[in-house]
């Protein structure tokens, strides 16, 4: 328990962050339903249509969103990984490897929601905000380490 609060809020952000995607990859695998009303919107056609003329895209949409489920919760558990031993190490690439990570990640998914005009563009603007601040936060506090 000690070891836990030791932790500054970086570390707390960017775990929370790779928690977050662990839980949103374990949604695409289990429950995401394969077309949502915003999806057949965007092609233009209505779900009866897309079934009457793909009859198998929603099956095949369901392997595929469990595959990137799979993906998407590995991410977080290498984030939680990442917020937990390398910060706490001061390894020279962490900063990078945290910004890279979080712009190929929630950033990219943000930014296609907010292209798509997605139902969920607000609520995934959310771990975009929380991961920039433990970036922020991370590389303030290692100035702070350096001076």
């Amino acid at each position: 328990m000690q070891y836990l609060c030791r932790r500054g809020p970086a570390e707390w952000l960017i775990a929370a962050c790779g928690v977050w995607l662990m839980g949103l990859g374990l949604y695409f695998i289990l429950l995401r339903p394969s077309l949502f009303p915003e999806d057949t919107r965007f092609i233009g056609s209505s779900l009866a249509q897309v079934r009457a003329s793909l009859s198998g895209l929603e099956g095949w949409l369901h392997r595929v969103f469990a595959v990137m489920g799979g993906f998407i919760a590995g991410t977080g558990v290498l984030t939680v990984f990442i917020a937990w031993v390398a910060i706490p190490t001061g390894l020279k690439a962490t900063s990078w490897v945290i910004a890279l990570t979080g712009a190929l990640t929630v950033a990219l998914m943000s930014a296609t929601n907010f292209a798509l005009n997605s139902d969920f563009r607000w609520l995934l603007l959310a771990p975009v905000l929380v991961w920039l601040a433990g970036l922020v936060l991370h590389v303030a506090s290692r100035r702070r380490r350096r001076d």
